[in-house]
């Protein structure tokens, strides 16, 4: 197994949400691994966690990642995270990016959870669940 891919997989992920035109009709380019300093947009995309298994075979090395993306937003009820939640879904599952390291075997949806978030929970969070297998060149 090799951690060394999981670099290249968030950079083509990022890369894949800044370029979707459906995505960046709803925020813009409001997709962040860490937040700005300053003010934060009212809706954004955070690219979170990660956990990674060994998925090596007699072919060769290779990593299942389980990767979160949340949406999170200010604005009131759910449906604008949902719409947002829904543009980032489309435009990552069975995507075909390419990576600077290795190669993507698939990208899969899997689950999300939609919540109250924050100080007097005034956010919507929606956290989207990917799974993602890569192998080493």
């Amino acid at each position: 197994m090799s951690y060394g891919m999981a670099g290249p997989l968030q950079a083509a992920i990022y890369q894949h949400l800044l370029s979707d035109a459906g995505v960046s009709a709803l925020i813009g380019g409001a997709v962040y691994d860490a937040l700005p300093a300053g003010d934060v947009p009212a809706t954004y995309v955070s690219i979170g966690l990660e956990d990674v298994r060994d998925a090596s075979d007699k072919s060769g090395a290779g990593a299942q990642h389980r990767i979160t993306i949340s949406v999170i937003s200010d604005a009131t009820g759910f449906a604008t995270a949902k719409d947002v939640a829904g543009a980032v879904s489309d435009a990552l599952d069975g995507a075909p990016l390419s990576l600077s390291r290795g190669r993507l075997v698939g990208l899969w949806f899997e689950r999300a959870r939609a919540r109250r978030d924050g100080t007097a929970q005034q956010l919507r969070r929606i956290d989207l669940k990917f799974r993602a297998r890569v192998e080493d060149d």
